[in-house]
């Protein structure tokens, strides 16, 4: 899930030191919008979209990806990843949970969404996040893919995953859910597959 607890980056908006139309250098880095003063073009740096997913098991079990590579390497986490142009934030769930698990969606309930920031290449930029609480068509095989992930967990997180989470934004969503399942008395937190 993109977000970034510490973004040591630049903002995004502070990287356009030149008009990427025209060239003409920028009179007020940092501004948003941006606005070339010579050839007029607006870049308002509205934030990305991304989804992730709590995937639920037949025991209520959560679904927690490891990490393989930065940002959060080695920290733990929920499938997900950037909306497409062109997608609805449902296909992207879909695709980046299959993309990253080999799972198949079968239902999907919105839980939260929230502001973030995401740094990655040196650069930070705002994300609206949104976490969906997941049931999968079957939960097992879970095949990660390598290039991102490392290791999975079906879990009720506890304090010491709590605080190993990559993202904070991972958290708050993780930490909702789980008051939701205590304050039901570990019903599942979306309706059964039909």
């Amino acid at each position: 899930m993109p977000s970034s607890d510490n973004p040591s980056g630049q903002r995004i908006e502070q990287a356009f030191a030149y008009c990427p139309r025209c060239g003409t250098p920028n009179a007020t880095p940092g501004s948003i919008p941006f606005q070339c003063g010579d050839c007029g073009l607006a870049i308002y740096f509205g934030p990305v979209a991304a989804v992730g997913g709590l995937v639920v098991d037949e025991q209520n079990r959560l679904l927690l990806v490891r990490r393989a590579r930065d940002p959060g390497k080695h920290q733990w986490g929920l499938p997900g990843g950037f909306v497409d142009r062109g997608e609805t934030a449902y296909e992207a769930l879909a695709r980046e949970i299959q993309e990253e698990t080999q799972l198949i969606l079968c239902h999907h309930e919105l839980l939260t969404t929230g502001p973030n920031l995401y740094t990655h290449t040196g650069a930070t930029a705002d994300v609206l996040d949104m976490f969906f609480v997941c049931r999968v068509v079957a939960t097992h095989p879970v095949e990660l893919a390598a290039s991102e992930l490392c290791e999975y967990r079906w879990c009720v997180p506890d304090e010491e995953i709590l605080g190993n989470m990559a993202f904070p934004s991972n958290r708050i969503a993780v930490e909702l859910w789980l008051s939701r399942r205590v304050s039901d008395g570990g019903a599942p937190a979306v309706p059964e597959k039909q």
